[in-house]
């Protein structure tokens, strides 16, 4: 019964995008906007970010961690004051979402409330024309870690640089890549393309919270 248990929980992550590291028999995982990772095992995951945040997510003590990728709707007309609104804003709606999956799937495997050691990453202003989606998507993270009683050990956000992370939730070591300047466009035609399906989402009202 137990291993069935096991292969329920795995087959919820059969999307995520996997490859072998070279020259090492671990695997990694690549988690793209609006996903998120959870896992027992030592495989290392990874991503880029504009934009977007990261949260690396691990319980040392019980051998559990994971990584999100999220990025907040841009703001409508009919958000007004409530964009950051714990009870009705897009933030709650998106980010949190984001967050509690991530942390909900942790504590089902054994996680901790109070061991989560918790790093973040992104939320670049990585095009100078651009709207500063990024800065809406720092002040969102950290509200929602003060207001949750959860504190960072390590930040790695804002400035105007593309990153690639990698992340290994069995050690908790985090390699940054600032990307070039160059690789900036393509990037932000990604996320802006990611931020124009969740903003149907937001209308739509199909997206919500769970306990």
């Amino acid at each position: 019964m137990a291993a069935s248990s096991a292969a329920v929980r795995n087959s919820a992550f059969d999307h995520i995008q996997k490859f072998r590291e070279p020259n090492s028999e671990r695997w990694s995982r690549r988690i793209l906007p609006g996903e998120y990772y959870v896992t027992n095992d030592d495989e290392s995951l990874t991503t880029v970010l504009g934009s977007c945040i990261s949260a690396c997510v691990r319980d040392p003590q019980a051998g559990v961690g994971g990584m999100n990728h999220f990025m907040l709707p841009e703001e409508g007309g009919n958000c007004g004051d409530r964009w950051l609104d714990p009870a009705s804003g897009l933030a709650t709606r998106y980010g949190s979402y984001a967050m509690e999956s991530l942390i909900n799937d942790l504590m089902k495997r054994g996680a901790r409330r109070e061991r989560l050691e918790i790093k973040l990453f992104g939320g670049g202003k990585i095009l100078a024309s651009a709207t500063d989606v990024g800065r809406r998507n720092i002040e969102f993270i950290r509200d929602y870690l003060r207001l949750e009683g959860l504190r960072s050990v390590a930040e790695d956000l804002g400035d105007v640089h593309p990153r690639k992370i990698e992340y290994s939730p069995r050690t908790g070591k985090v390699r940054v890549k600032r990307l070039k300047p160059l690789e900036a466009q393509g990037l932000a035609d990604s996320e802006k393309s990611y931020q124009k399906q969740i903003g149907t989402q937001a209308q739509g009202g199909d997206v919500e919270l769970f306990d």
